[in-house]
């Protein structure tokens, strides 16, 4: 990652790893969660997970007014460990899954952009990721 702020941002999910993976990486699941709020959905998520592979989600409010399209290309890839990947203005992701006393523990690394602040892009992702440990705990 570059010098720019980095922003980290975690969830313990009571989940085995495998199933946490697959709802995080699996297109089917991710339309399910990948929303900040219950306002807003996913409609379409497109996963080409491998390194170079291009992933397009897109994000929208529910009554249609506001929406943009999540999209980058994979750095890296390794299969329940970790995923990288640099957005489409450039900036950094990095996603490490691991396990830990029957938990599993998903960290997000992001670059800060520069329209939001630092705690409104913390809370958003958060919330996010929040969404996401409620999805896979339910199903």
């Amino acid at each position: 990652m570059t010098d720019k702020t980095r922003i980290t941002i975690e969830v313990n999910i009571n989940a085995p790893i495998e199933k946490v993976w697959e709802c995080f990486t699996l297109p089917e699941h991710i339309i399910n969660w990948n929303f900040a709020s219950d306002d807003w959905c996913c409609p379409t998520a497109v996963n080409d997970l491998k390194a170079g592979g291009k992933f397009s989600w897109r994000m929208e409010s529910k009554d249609g007014k506001i929406g943009f399209d999540f999209s980058g290309v994979y750095d890296e890839v390794i299969e329940y460990q970790k995923i990288k990947y640099t957005l489409g203005d450039n900036r950094e992701v990095e996603i490490t899954f691991r396990s830990e006393n029957n938990f599993s523990i998903v960290t997000e690394t992001f670059e800060a952009e520069n329209v939001f602040s630092i705690e409104q892009q913390r809370q958003g992702w958060q919330a996010i990721l929040n969404n996401f440990k409620k999805y896979v705990e339910g199903n």
